[in-house]
């Protein structure tokens, strides 16, 4: 099968790359002539485990190839996948389809024979219908269908994702579409995920409601981890407590300084606009993104409590920037905040993350970035964990104190034992225990 797939961000070249490696012929498409031409060269722009190895195998197979041509990659497509992106609106929070319509009047006018036209970015209830609609305008003799399979990919493991997956959501009520959508998907009933068909709107909103669940858990958790901090109890163990009952289950239970990437933030924010405007307002996701937002700068007065109540004048060395382990992401990173409160109570700040520096120097731009985790922490006031990245679980901490200006360890994603630590002779904070 041929599938055109019109935007190669994060979204477009992993699902591309999956797809060709299920033996499809795929074309990603990007109006960025620069990214084409590095993906070419087999250049990897994002920093997801595995993707470079992916895309190199399937494009030395020509089953993988780039271009900037959206039109002949449309022409030859069974299925053309829209994986372009739908940032907040600026000014209003709501989701900006403006580059997901420009993609349908450009897909519309390349149409040669029944085409599939399948919304893989993330969009508002009703955008299918607009993306039909501009279409039908542009082209009226087009025959094509409009169809909403939305992504599940976590950063860090979306391969894995792409190719296991929970399940696989399709909106489309016809049959000529669902055809097409189970040959795309023929290659992964081995492992059986369950295809579920449901109407376009309905898929729509699945996506949304997905996204909103998994971070009212972890607001949930991390409000659950203050009370802790409170009444003395370990969030810990709460966490293991109630994520061993079935209903609840255990991921998205770890406290932290809230969360952030790509999609969270601006996917709650956009259902609750899409919800206002409908008059059936979604109070826990209001309430969820209000806390989160404050939680970022509250972790920031963690540290500043750690320090003796003042960071003026410190130094406080920071390990992980990315919003997560295993990404270079940096879009709506705790640690953007959690540097902009430090910085403006007067403390220095050295950052060290093992992917992300090349995207955080123009988001903080007077944080001095090192090179490894012990060059970072060398005279510093204090040490604050962000990040959990797999480097930095099992750090010589008596080098770390060593190195320190000042026995201060806050460790915001509680990879270290706090007893461990204090008989160290570490002053030592974490989230949710004391």
């Amino acid at each position: 099968m041929h599938i055109a797939m019109i935007g190669s961000g994060y979204v477009g070249l992993v699902s591309g790359a999956c797809l060709a490696d299920f033996g499809h012929v795929v074309t990603c498409v990007d109006k960025d002539e620069a990214k084409i031409e590095a993906l070419k060269r087999g250049e990897v722009p994002i920093f997801e485990p595995g993707l470079g190895d992916l895309i190199a195998t399937n494009a030395r197979q020509n089953r993988l190839s780039f271009t900037t041509d959206l039109a002949s990659a449309v022409k030859a497509a069974d299925a053309v996948f829209i994986a372009v992106g739908t940032p907040s609106r600026r000014g209003d929070g709501h989701a900006d389809l403006t580059y997901v319509y420009e993609a349908s009047r450009e897909i519309a006018a390349a149409l040669d024979g029944f085409t599939v036209i399948v919304t893989k970015s993330t969009v508002p209830v009703g955008t299918g219908d607009e993306v039909e609609r501009i279409i039908r305008e542009t082209a009226p003799t087009a025959d094509f269908a409009v169809v909403s399979n939305p992504e599940f990919l976590r950063e860090g493991a979306a391969i894995n994702d792409f190719k296991r997956p929970d399940r696989i959501v399709v909106g489309t009520e016809d049959q000529r579409a669902r055809d097409v959508m189970s040959e795309v998907y023929r290659p992964l009933y081995l492992n059986q995920p369950p295809i579920l068909f449901t109407s376009r709107r309905t898929s729509e909103l699945t996506k949304y409601a997905a996204n909103a669940f998994l971070a009212t858990k972890i607001t949930f958790i991390n409000e659950i981890a203050d009370l802790c901090e409170k009444t003395g109890a370990n969030v810990q163990d709460v966490a293991r407590g109630i994520g061993l009952d079935n209903r609840i289950g255990a991921k998205f239970l770890h406290a932290g300084p809230g969360y952030g990437g790509s999609c969270f933030p601006k996917d709650t924010l956009a259902l609750i606009k899409t919800a206002q405007d409908s008059g059936a307002r979604i109070r826990i996701v209001e309430t969820v993104a209000e806390v989160n937002a404050t939680r970022k700068r509250a972790m920031a007065e963690k540290v500043i409590a750690a320090c003796g109540g003042s960071v003026a004048g410190k130094t406080i060395a920071l390990l992980g920037l990315a919003f997560k382990p295993n990404t270079d992401d940096m879009r709506d990173a705790p640690s953007i905040d959690i540097v902009s409160v430090l910085e403006a109570k007067g403390a220095k700040i050295r950052a060290f993350d093992p992917e992300s520096i090349d995207q955080a120097r123009p988001l903080m731009p007077h944080v001095t970035f090192c090179n490894e985790p012990y060059d970072c922490v060398q005279g510093a006031d204090a040490l604050v964990i962000v990040t959990e990245w797999d480097a930095f679980r099992a750090l010589d901490m008596k080098r770390i104190k060593a190195a320190l200006a000042a026995p201060v360890l806050v460790d915001l994603r509680n990879i270290y034992r706090p007893d461990e630590m204090r008989r160290l002779g570490f002053t030592y904070a974490s989230v949710g225990r004391v």
